[in-house]
């Protein structure tokens, strides 16, 4: 269905992951249910959804968190597809990306996976990497430390301050990729800002 969108949040399941940089999809979603007061409900496709509207009369968005750690995303995301009837080029993944710096967005459709184990997954799950994502950027960590604990690791205190807004505009992102395409969301986000 072509008017209906899968828009997934990565991150993993569980209190001690729940504010560290590689949850940030998942608090994209939960700012998106929370503009349209919306509260999560268990899927048996291993995931909490929010079955909502971009606005009224406008595209149906099935928001996911997803239950399984960020590694195995895949199966879940396959699994909510299908459930939806809903192809590849409508399923949104919102992720963390090293390779953006923080307080960035950028978005693409297809493409390779950067390393990212959970949109390695999806890809593979789905049969197809030609999905759009909007890549939260976390940057990388500076001096020695191991980018699979940096991702790991709470936000910082400085990073905290202007985190909300950040995730607002990943979320804004998700609203005007679903309404208005790439191109457009590109456009937007892509644009150095003022």
């Amino acid at each position: 269905m072509a008017d209906t969108w899968l828009i997934v949040g990565l991150g993993n399941p569980g209190p001690r992951y729940e504010l560290t940089r590689h949850n940030i999809g998942q608090m994209v979603m939960d700012e998106l249910a929370g503009r349209r007061r919306e509260a999560f409900r268990a899927h048996k496709a291993n995931a909490r959804v929010v079955e909502t509207w971009l606005r009224p009369g406008a595209a149906k968005l099935v928001l996911a968190k997803l239950n399984s750690f960020m590694n195995v995303s895949g199966g879940p995301v396959a699994g909510l597809a299908r459930f939806y009837g809903i192809e590849a080029d409508h399923v949104i993944v919102v992720h963390d990306e090293l390779d953006i710096p923080y307080d960035t967005i950028k978005l693409k459709t297809g493409g390779g996976h950067g390393g990212h184990n959970g949109v390695r997954d999806i890809a593979k799950a789905l049969g197809t990497a030609d999905f759009p994502r909007v890549r939260v950027g976390i940057g990388r960590p500076v001096g020695r430390q191991d980018p699979a604990d940096w991702v790991l690791d709470p936000f910082s205190a400085t990073e905290r301050r202007t985190l909300p807004i950040l995730v607002s505009d990943a979320a804004d992102a998700v609203e005007l990729l679903a309404d208005e395409g790439l191109v457009s969301a590109q456009q937007r986000f892509h644009a150095p800002r003022a």
